[in-house]
């Protein structure tokens, strides 16, 4: 099959040098790595069809990959070697912005960071952004129905993707990019293919709402007690403006870690914090005085006892800072030692509760691990890591790891919640999703799995139990 691709597609579509492969078959993490014995690149979506075409008349299967950034190895090949790789990056065309119809259609190629840049230039912008922006991209945000930190406002990419063009199993081609309002014709391949890991087809490109470029935007940090008083601070300003757009909670051992491990990072308030929440409000109107709006409001706040201190960034470059202080959070876990990362969610008005029992289990069963809260707190999405503590064995993801992650997934499934929130399932949550998942679920997974992609050459060995 790879000399057959090459002989049509030519040599810029197959990577076979083991250097040239080498940072693509391991995950993100670098935890779980595999084998592949090609990378096939092609540069159109009718290269992709005929790649699955040929895919399936030799029975090879892909491994669909973007920029590699996913966090449940969803985008690494088996370790037999058994599939090959397809990088989509090659496709990387913006073929359409338009800000009359408040639309871009991008490729599954494109840089996220690149997208917003091609999106401010006519006065838009594309209102999802994360930590990896300037390397994950589209073809992936949409195949993994990516979050971020402007969901509480505009939704996960499954609401910002008005429509799909996807290569699917039999390689035939789905082009949803009309971005209909109205369409009963059925199920929504679109939909389906949002989120599915690329277990169901190849996405090749995407039509992306916009909305209006922000004319301004404030950030704040305030301490806050607990989780429930940061909880109490979001509600009392979402009873008052429309213009919280980001709403994360950070707590002070996380902060802490930031301080030792990231250069250049200075805390945000004088005094200890037990809890912090990172506050961005944005307005497209441009008569709008949003930071005396912001202001007001956490003045408010103080004085009703909601919070305890608070800072407003008086500048981009103050705001970007406490930002980075939020985006780093993992990097520092990282440096500090051994983590477990579980990407979770619950009903919001439990999260607070859930966050304090949660940890309160984990640490008392596992005596010297350090169990904390992140993230998204405005709409019920929170990075629930494991920190090892003194424990250093390179075999402790295996061995008592496994036994934390079924605690922390018991406890989220008992909450009525989700044990992946935005990072997916790929290969890492297989199990548990099989354990935990309602038996009807998994069935119907199945079904749809087996009647798209009856040879099985779609992303083996992910998502699908």
């Amino acid at each position: 099959m790879i000399a057959e691709v090459e002989r049509r597609l030519g040599p810029k579509a197959v990577l076979t040098d083991p250097a040239d492969l080498a940072p693509w078959l391991s995950d993100w993490r670098g935890r779980v790595h595999g084998q592949s014995d090609a990378l096939l690149a092609p540069g159109s979506t009718a290269e992709v069809a005929e790649i699955v075409r040929l895919a399936g008349e030799y029975r090879v299967p892909l491994v669909p990959q973007g920029g590699n950034t996913g966090m449940a190895a969803g985008a690494t090949p088996p370790a037999d070697g058994s599939a090959l790789l397809l990088s989509l990056r090659r496709m990387s065309r913006i073929r359409t912005m338009d800000s009359a119809s408040r639309t871009a259609i991008a490729e599954a190629g494109v840089i996220l960071e690149t997208l917003h840049d091609r999106a401010g230039e006519i006065g838009m912008r594309f209102p999802l952004t994360l930590g990896a922006r300037g390397s994950c991209t589209i073809g992936g945000l949409v195949s993994t129905n990516a979050g971020g930190t402007q969901v509480l406002r505009f939704g996960t990419m499954r609401a910002l993707v008005a429509g799909v063009e996807a290569v699917l199993p039999d390689g035939s081609i789905h082009d949803g990019l009309s971005g209909l309002k109205k369409d009963n014709r059925g199920y929504s391949l679109d939909q389906l293919l949002i989120g599915a890991e690329g277990t169901l087809g190849i996405v090749t490109a995407a039509a992306l709402r916009l909305v209006p470029a922000v004319a301004a935007r404030t950030v704040a940090w305030a301490g806050v007690e607990s989780p429930v008083q940061a909880l109490a601070l979001l509600r009392f300003l979402e009873a008052r403006t429309g213009a919280v757009e980001g709403f994360e909670l950070v707590p002070q051992d996380s902060l802490d870690l930031v301080l030792k491990h990231v250069p250049g990072t200075r805390p945000p308030l004088d005094g200890a914090h037990a809890w912090h929440a990172l506050v961005e409000a944005t307005t497209a109107d441009r008569q709008h005085d949003l930071a005396g709006e912001v202001e007001r409001l956490f003045a408010a706040a103080v004085d009703q006892g909601i919070i305890g201190d608070a800072v407003i960034a008086a500048n981009e470059a103050q705001a970007e800072a406490l930002w980075k202080i939020r985006d780093t959070i993992s990097e520092a876990e990282r440096a500090e030692g051994l983590t477990l990362a579980h990407d979770i969610s619950v009903p919001v008005d439990a999260m607070p509760g859930f966050i304090l029992h949660a940890a309160a289990e984990v640490e008392a069963a596992y005596p010297g691990t350090v169990a904390s809260g992140f993230g998204h707190l405005g709409d019920g999405n929170i990075h629930f890591h494991v920190r090892a503590g003194a424990r250093t064995a390179g075999d402790w993801y295996d061995a008592e790891g496994k036994a934390i992650t079924r605690l922390v997934d018991d406890l989220v499934t008992a909450a009525g919640g989700s044990i992946s929130a935005e990072h997916g399932i790929g290969q890492l949550k297989r199990e548990e999703l099989a354990r935990l998942a309602p038996p009807g679920r998994i069935a119907a997974l199945r079904a749809i799995k087996r009647g798209l992609d009856p040879l099985g050459i779609m992303n083996p060995g992910k998502l699908v139990p």
